[in-house]
């Protein structure tokens, strides 16, 4: 009898494990927490995000997502209005460093800066050795700590974005 629960209890082990397996796109998303849903509108266009209780995102169009062994996402494919692309993403210290976007042959990059409260303050485009700096402003936070408002300068137009991110409790 005691070999029998001993198997169970091993063969149990790999399924509780994976169970407990934590995922960073709530990070990749410039939150933190136990983030359900994340509904945006930046630059009028309207984008809903959800997430796992295990913190892996839940988008609509992205497929052959690749995560290294400490559930960082790495790689994914996306279909953004109509069109076909590839995503890839740099990590440090916790936090996306950059990610790399390839679009039908044209690619660019997004570096990410942070302020004090880790929380993105520019990104920095560079598409095909033209880098342009897009500076965060007015960031409003949610009790969670999360920026819910933001205003960024983009060619000299200012556009706000904001947010709603539901929490699991």
């Amino acid at each position: 009898m005691k070999k029998l629960i001993m198997m169970f209890a091993l063969l149990a082990l790999p399924f509780a494990m994976q169970a407990q397996t934590k995922f960073h796109d709530v990070e990749l998303n410039d939150a933190t927490g136990k983030v359900k849903k994340i509904e945006s509108n930046q630059m009028g266009r309207q984008q809903v995000i959800n997430f796992t209780p295990e913190g892996k995102m839940l988008q609509e169009g992205m497929t052959d997502a690749q995560y290294d062994a400490d559930g960082y996402l790495q790689s994914a494919k996306m279909n953004a209005r109509g069109m076909d692309l590839t995503i890839s993403y740099k990590w440090e210290n916790g936090k996306v460093k950059s990610q790399s976007m390839d679009m039908g042959g044209q690619s660019f990059t997004i570096a990410f800066k942070y302020n004090d409260k880790g929380i993105v303050s520019s990104q920095v485009m560079n598409m095909g050795g033209q880098e342009m700096e897009i500076p965060y402003t007015n960031i409003k936070y949610d009790a969670k700590g999360n920026w819910i408002s933001r205003t960024t300068s983009m060619m000299g137009q200012e556009m706000e974005q904001t947010r709603t991110i539901e929490y699991y409790e």
